[in-house]
């Protein structure tokens, strides 16, 4: 074949490729909306792991303060607030680990402790004895105890986990930590796995642990909101 014939075989050959080119950028063009999307949703996604970052389970926490949250935390690591500068829990309510509707409001009246924890959790499992004890001996001075199990990807390890360790009191199921992300940020909102609040009579936060409590130290929580009237 002569060169001249061959010569426009390249031409056309560069056209092809300069007509790929420019149809592959058309195609790509609509793309971008929905790479967008994609990324809010990955920094979306990524705010929310940041947030449940805070509820991994350790031994202790920061306790925050600072601007106008109005509590003191003392050398023991207990969170306290004066009555009235409480803000009231927000809405606790769902499926417990045995598959029943509770919601925590209906408790006002009675001192609430909740208790944020998790079967796979070390300092969980060190604190729940003596939270099993407490609740038993505190049960007819109206008190009630309420766990939020969560980071457990199922309720049968949370249920073994209760029957282990005797206790009784209701646990809401709560997987992804989404009631822990219903507290407001400056106020006595659990940080940690394991946390402690105790709610008064009137359904507000009286006091915060975000370390694993002994009996001495869960009653140093309790006994004072017991004691108001």
């Amino acid at each position: 074949m002569s060169a001249a014939s061959r010569a426009p075989q390249r031409s056309d050959r560069a056209t092809g490729v300069r007509a790929t080119r420019v149809h592959a950028a058309h195609v790509r063009a609509p793309r971008a909306p929905r790479v967008r999307a994609r990324r809010r949703a990955v920094l979306a996604t990524g705010a929310v792991v940041t947030a449940l970052l805070l509820s991994a389970c350790g031994s202790g926490g920061t306790s925050g303060g600072g601007g106008n949250t109005n509590f003191v935390t003392g050398t023991d690591g207990i969170s306290t607030v004066a009555r009235s500068e409480r803000v009231a829990a927000p809405d606790l309510s769902g499926r417990t680990i045995e598959g029943e509707h509770l919601d925590v409001a209906d408790f006002q009246g009675k001192v609430v402790v909740l208790n944020v924890w998790g079967s796979w959790c070390n300092p969980c499992r060190a604190e729940a004895k003596y939270f099993a004890k407490v609740s038993e001996d505190y049960a007819d001075q109206d008190v009630q105890f309420v766990g939020i199990n969560t980071r457990d990807t199922s309720t049968g390890s949370a249920r073994a986990f209760e029957k282990d360790f005797g206790i009784t009191y209701p646990s809401l199921y709560d997987p992804t930590g989404k009631l822990m992300l219903r507290f407001e940020k400056g106020t006595l909102n659990p940080q940690a796995i394991p946390s402690t609040l105790i709610l008064d009579r009137d359904g507000k936060v009286a006091a915060r642990s975000l370390t694993a409590l002994s009996e001495e130290r869960l009653l140093k929580m309790l006994e004072p909101v017991v004691a108001e009237k």
